[in-house]
């Protein structure tokens, strides 16, 4: 799967355009988990754990963004971006999303 934050993809043509295409993942942080943050903010410096927190629902709503191209009959997504709300105290969303497409390679 090819996944591009532009509109374009150079060196290929879109033979098929499928449409939005997104993946979520609502995380919550644990108790134990806000504690040791809190520990860490104390100290300053970056929060280890709401990183590793971020960056694994990040990759899980990529994952869920690619898997849903993919079943969709996508080869490519194009103009992927993330999103994030707090949605409730210590509920985050992330979202991927683009746009599902099928693309071949341009004749040179």
């Amino acid at each position: 799967m090819i996944v591009v934050t532009t509109n374009e993809l150079p060196g290929y043509r879109i033979v098929r355009h499928i449409g939005v295409v997104r993946g979520l993942s609502v995380r919550s942080r644990s108790l134990v988990g806000n504690i040791g943050a809190s520990i860490q903010i104390l100290f300053g410096g970056n929060i280890t754990l709401y990183t590793k927190l971020a960056e694994d629902a990040r990759n899980e709503a990529y994952d869920l963004l690619i898997r849903q191209a993919a079943a969709q009959g996508a080869n490519a997504i194009l103009a992927m971006r993330y999103d994030a709300n707090e949605m409730a105290s210590a509920v985050t969303e992330v979202l991927a999303y683009g746009t599902a497409v099928v693309v071949e390679e341009s004749a040179r």
